[in-house]
Protein backbone atom coordinates (compact mmCIF):
# COMPACT_ATOMS: atom_id res chain seq x y z
CA UNK A 1 0.00 0.00 0.00
CA UNK A 2 1.45 3.65 -1.07
CA UNK A 3 -0.76 6.73 0.26
CA UNK A 4 0.45 10.00 -0.53
CA UNK A 5 -1.43 12.66 1.58
CA UNK A 6 -1.53 16.26 0.57
CA UNK A 7 -3.35 19.43 0.68
CA UNK A 8 -2.46 23.11 2.34
CA UNK A 9 -0.86 23.64 5.47
CA UNK A 10 -2.78 23.53 8.47
CA UNK A 11 -5.86 21.67 7.63
CA UNK A 12 -4.83 18.40 9.73
CA UNK A 13 -2.74 16.25 6.79
CA UNK A 14 0.17 15.80 8.82
CA UNK A 15 -2.48 14.05 11.74
CA UNK A 16 -3.83 11.96 8.91
CA UNK A 17 -0.41 10.82 7.61
CA UNK A 18 1.32 9.76 10.94
CA UNK A 19 -2.61 8.42 12.00
CA UNK A 20 -2.51 6.11 8.82
CA UNK A 21 1.33 5.46 8.85
CA UNK A 22 0.15 4.03 13.10
CA UNK A 23 -2.42 2.05 11.69
CA UNK A 24 -0.24 0.12 9.50
CA UNK A 25 2.41 -0.68 11.27
CA UNK A 26 -0.25 -2.11 13.93
CA UNK A 27 -2.03 -4.08 11.46
CA UNK A 28 1.78 -5.64 11.19
CA UNK A 29 2.46 -3.67 7.53
CA UNK A 30 6.49 -2.91 7.40
CA UNK A 31 5.68 0.79 7.10
CA UNK A 32 7.81 3.84 6.53
CA UNK A 33 6.26 7.42 6.76
CA UNK A 34 8.33 10.05 4.17
CA UNK A 35 7.89 13.25 5.78
CA UNK A 36 8.20 15.29 2.28
CA UNK A 37 7.02 18.65 3.48
CA UNK A 38 8.83 21.70 3.55
CA UNK A 39 8.24 22.26 7.53
CA UNK A 40 8.19 18.93 8.06
CA UNK A 41 6.79 17.93 12.01
CA UNK A 42 5.95 13.66 11.27
CA UNK A 43 8.42 13.30 13.59
CA UNK A 44 6.42 14.48 16.37
CA UNK A 45 3.24 13.26 15.20
CA UNK A 46 4.62 9.83 15.39
CA UNK A 47 5.51 10.05 18.93
CA UNK A 48 9.51 10.85 19.11
CA UNK A 49 10.45 13.88 21.12
CA UNK A 50 10.89 17.27 20.52
CA UNK A 51 14.97 16.87 21.03
CA UNK A 52 14.76 13.26 19.08
CA UNK A 53 13.46 15.05 15.85
CA UNK A 54 15.96 18.29 16.04
CA UNK A 55 18.49 15.43 15.96
CA UNK A 56 17.01 14.02 12.60
CA UNK A 57 19.20 15.07 9.57
CA UNK A 58 17.20 15.98 6.19
CA UNK A 59 18.42 14.09 3.29
CA UNK A 60 18.84 17.26 1.70
CA UNK A 61 21.00 18.56 3.88
CA UNK A 62 23.09 15.46 4.77
CA UNK A 63 25.95 16.74 2.15
CA UNK A 64 28.28 13.49 2.84
CA UNK A 65 25.28 11.09 1.70
CA UNK A 66 24.53 13.28 -1.52
CA UNK A 67 27.83 13.66 -2.78
CA UNK A 68 28.88 10.25 -2.01
CA UNK A 69 25.67 9.34 -4.25
CA UNK A 70 26.14 11.95 -6.86
CA UNK A 71 29.82 12.93 -7.19
CA UNK A 72 30.60 12.26 -10.73
CA UNK A 73 34.34 13.56 -10.59
CA UNK A 74 33.44 16.35 -12.72
CA UNK A 75 32.76 19.36 -10.97
CA UNK A 76 29.12 20.97 -11.53
CA UNK A 77 28.36 16.94 -13.02
CA UNK A 78 26.41 14.79 -11.04
CA UNK A 79 26.03 10.85 -11.48
CA UNK A 80 22.54 10.22 -11.78
CA UNK A 81 23.20 6.42 -11.58
CA UNK A 82 22.98 5.34 -8.31
CA UNK A 83 21.17 3.27 -5.96
CA UNK A 84 18.98 3.66 -2.51
CA UNK A 85 18.32 1.09 -0.95
CA UNK A 86 21.05 1.76 1.56
CA UNK A 87 19.70 5.12 2.11
CA UNK A 88 16.35 3.20 3.83
CA UNK A 89 18.41 1.04 6.08
CA UNK A 90 21.13 3.90 7.21
CA UNK A 91 18.59 6.79 8.06
CA UNK A 92 15.39 5.54 7.90
CA UNK A 93 14.51 6.42 12.20
CA UNK A 94 12.03 4.24 14.16
CA UNK A 95 9.24 5.29 15.97
CA UNK A 96 7.68 4.94 18.94
CA UNK A 97 4.44 4.35 17.06
CA UNK A 98 5.96 1.68 14.74
CA UNK A 99 6.98 3.26 11.76
CA UNK A 100 10.01 4.05 10.16
CA UNK A 101 10.48 7.96 9.44
CA UNK A 102 12.49 9.13 6.77
CA UNK A 103 12.58 13.54 6.78
CA UNK A 104 13.70 14.22 3.19
CA UNK A 105 14.06 18.22 3.13
CA UNK A 106 13.92 20.93 1.64
CA UNK A 107 16.08 24.37 0.53
CA UNK A 108 15.94 26.56 3.81
CA UNK A 109 16.05 30.12 2.18
CA UNK A 110 16.75 31.40 -1.61
CA UNK A 111 20.51 31.36 -1.83
CA UNK A 112 20.96 28.40 -0.73
CA UNK A 113 22.86 26.67 -3.14
CA UNK A 114 21.83 24.20 -6.35
CA UNK A 115 19.33 21.56 -5.64
CA UNK A 116 20.52 19.77 -8.43
CA UNK A 117 21.92 16.83 -6.50
CA UNK A 118 19.99 16.79 -3.27
CA UNK A 119 16.95 16.70 -5.78
CA UNK A 120 18.35 13.67 -7.85
CA UNK A 121 18.69 11.97 -4.06
CA UNK A 122 15.15 12.50 -3.45
CA UNK A 123 13.84 11.74 -6.49
CA UNK A 124 15.54 8.50 -6.93
CA UNK A 125 14.69 7.61 -3.10
CA UNK A 126 10.65 8.20 -3.78
CA UNK A 127 10.95 6.30 -6.52
CA UNK A 128 12.66 3.63 -4.85
CA UNK A 129 10.30 3.58 -2.31
CA UNK A 130 6.86 3.72 -4.24
CA UNK A 131 7.90 1.79 -6.94
CA UNK A 132 10.21 -0.97 -5.84
CA UNK A 133 10.00 -1.66 -1.41
CA UNK A 134 7.14 -3.64 -0.68
CA UNK A 135 6.41 -2.21 2.45
CA UNK A 136 3.38 -0.23 2.92
CA UNK A 137 4.54 4.10 2.55
CA UNK A 138 2.91 7.24 3.76
CA UNK A 139 4.25 10.06 1.36
CA UNK A 140 3.34 13.53 3.96
CA UNK A 141 3.35 15.99 0.85
CA UNK A 142 3.58 20.09 0.39
CA UNK A 143 0.22 21.27 -1.80
CA UNK A 144 1.33 19.81 -5.08
CA UNK A 145 2.20 16.62 -6.70
CA UNK A 146 5.81 17.57 -7.50
CA UNK A 147 7.78 15.18 -4.84
CA UNK A 148 6.35 12.64 -6.94
CA UNK A 149 6.75 13.24 -10.12
CA UNK A 150 5.12 12.44 -13.48
CA UNK A 151 6.54 8.62 -13.67
CA UNK A 152 6.53 7.64 -10.46
CA UNK A 153 3.23 9.34 -9.16
CA UNK A 154 1.38 6.17 -11.44
CA UNK A 155 2.32 3.87 -9.10
CA UNK A 156 0.68 5.47 -5.95
CA UNK A 157 -1.80 3.11 -4.76
CA UNK A 158 -4.31 6.33 -3.42
CA UNK A 159 -3.69 10.19 -3.28
CA UNK A 160 -5.45 11.59 -0.22
CA UNK A 161 -5.91 15.57 -0.65
CA UNK A 162 -6.95 17.01 2.69
CA UNK A 163 -9.30 20.61 2.90
CA UNK A 164 -11.44 22.31 5.46
CA UNK A 165 -14.13 24.31 4.53
CA UNK A 166 -12.00 27.29 3.84
CA UNK A 167 -12.35 28.54 0.21
CA UNK A 168 -8.47 28.52 -0.14
CA UNK A 169 -8.07 25.21 1.54
CA UNK A 170 -10.60 24.09 -1.29
CA UNK A 171 -9.28 25.74 -4.20
CA UNK A 172 -6.14 23.97 -3.23
CA UNK A 173 -7.67 20.62 -3.11
CA UNK A 174 -8.85 21.00 -6.21
CA UNK A 175 -5.47 22.34 -7.95
CA UNK A 176 -4.17 19.41 -6.89
CA UNK A 177 -6.64 16.68 -7.98
CA UNK A 178 -6.66 18.35 -11.58
CA UNK A 179 -2.74 18.15 -11.11
CA UNK A 180 -2.39 14.86 -9.88
CA UNK A 181 -5.34 13.56 -12.66
CA UNK A 182 -2.60 14.83 -15.16
CA UNK A 183 0.18 12.90 -13.36
CA UNK A 184 -1.73 9.56 -13.85
CA UNK A 185 -2.70 9.12 -10.63
CA UNK A 186 -6.62 7.08 -10.38
CA UNK A 187 -7.59 6.84 -6.48
CA UNK A 188 -8.64 10.35 -5.52
CA UNK A 189 -9.67 11.18 -2.58
CA UNK A 190 -10.63 14.40 -0.76
CA UNK A 191 -10.57 14.36 2.95
CA UNK A 192 -12.63 17.02 4.83
CA UNK A 193 -10.99 17.79 8.07
CA UNK A 194 -11.01 19.78 10.92
CA UNK A 195 -14.80 19.70 10.74
CA UNK A 196 -16.71 21.26 13.32
CA UNK A 197 -20.27 21.31 11.86
CA UNK A 198 -23.10 19.88 9.63
CA UNK A 199 -22.80 23.13 8.02
CA UNK A 200 -18.94 22.88 7.36
CA UNK A 201 -19.30 19.39 6.32
CA UNK A 202 -22.16 20.45 3.61
CA UNK A 203 -19.50 23.41 2.16
CA UNK A 204 -17.25 20.30 1.51
CA UNK A 205 -19.57 18.04 0.13
CA UNK A 206 -21.12 20.72 -1.89
CA UNK A 207 -17.66 22.14 -3.37
CA UNK A 208 -16.61 18.86 -3.91
CA UNK A 209 -19.52 18.04 -6.12
CA UNK A 210 -19.72 20.57 -8.64
CA UNK A 211 -15.62 20.55 -9.13
CA UNK A 212 -16.00 16.16 -9.88
CA UNK A 213 -13.67 15.24 -6.37
CA UNK A 214 -14.92 12.08 -4.17
CA UNK A 215 -15.02 12.29 -0.63
CA UNK A 216 -13.73 9.68 1.29
CA UNK A 217 -14.52 10.98 5.00
CA UNK A 218 -14.62 13.30 7.18
CA UNK A 219 -12.21 13.83 10.14
CA UNK A 220 -13.96 16.54 13.08
CA UNK A 221 -12.51 18.83 14.59
CA UNK A 222 -11.78 17.94 18.27
CA UNK A 223 -10.60 20.17 20.88
CA UNK A 224 -8.46 16.98 22.33
CA UNK A 225 -6.42 16.63 19.60
CA UNK A 226 -5.40 20.36 20.41
CA UNK A 227 -5.24 19.57 24.05
CA UNK A 228 -2.76 17.18 23.31
CA UNK A 229 -0.55 18.83 21.09
CA UNK A 230 0.01 21.60 23.48
CA UNK A 231 1.20 19.10 26.17
CA UNK A 232 3.49 17.62 23.63
CA UNK A 233 1.62 14.29 23.86
CA UNK A 234 1.04 11.60 20.39
CA UNK A 235 -2.37 12.06 20.11
CA UNK A 236 -2.62 8.96 17.74
CA UNK A 237 -2.63 6.70 21.00
CA UNK A 238 -5.67 7.83 22.04
CA UNK A 239 -8.71 5.81 20.46
CA UNK A 240 -10.76 7.21 22.06
CA UNK A 241 -10.69 10.40 20.38
CA UNK A 242 -13.55 10.58 17.49
CA UNK A 243 -10.76 12.34 14.85
CA UNK A 244 -8.10 9.32 15.76
CA UNK A 245 -11.29 6.41 15.33
CA UNK A 246 -12.02 8.34 11.89
CA UNK A 247 -8.44 8.23 10.43
CA UNK A 248 -8.49 4.08 11.40
CA UNK A 249 -11.51 4.10 9.75
CA UNK A 250 -10.18 5.66 6.71
CA UNK A 251 -6.98 2.90 6.93
CA UNK A 252 -9.01 0.27 7.23
CA UNK A 253 -11.03 1.28 4.16
CA UNK A 254 -7.68 1.64 2.06
CA UNK A 255 -6.83 -1.91 2.83
CA UNK A 256 -9.63 -3.16 1.82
Amino acid sequence: MKVAVSGKGGVGKTLLAGGLAYGFAMRKYETIAIDADSSPNLALTLGLTAEEARKIKPISDNNELIESKTNSGYSGVYNLNFRVDDVVRNYAVHTPLGANLIVMGTVRSMGAGCMCAPTAVIRALLRYLVVETNEAVVLDLEAGVEHIGRGTAKQVDVLLIVADSNFKSLEIAKRIHDLASEAGMKRLYLVGSRVMNDEQKTVIQNFADKNGLHVLDFIPFDTKITESDMMGKTPLLNKDFVSVQTIDNICEFLLK
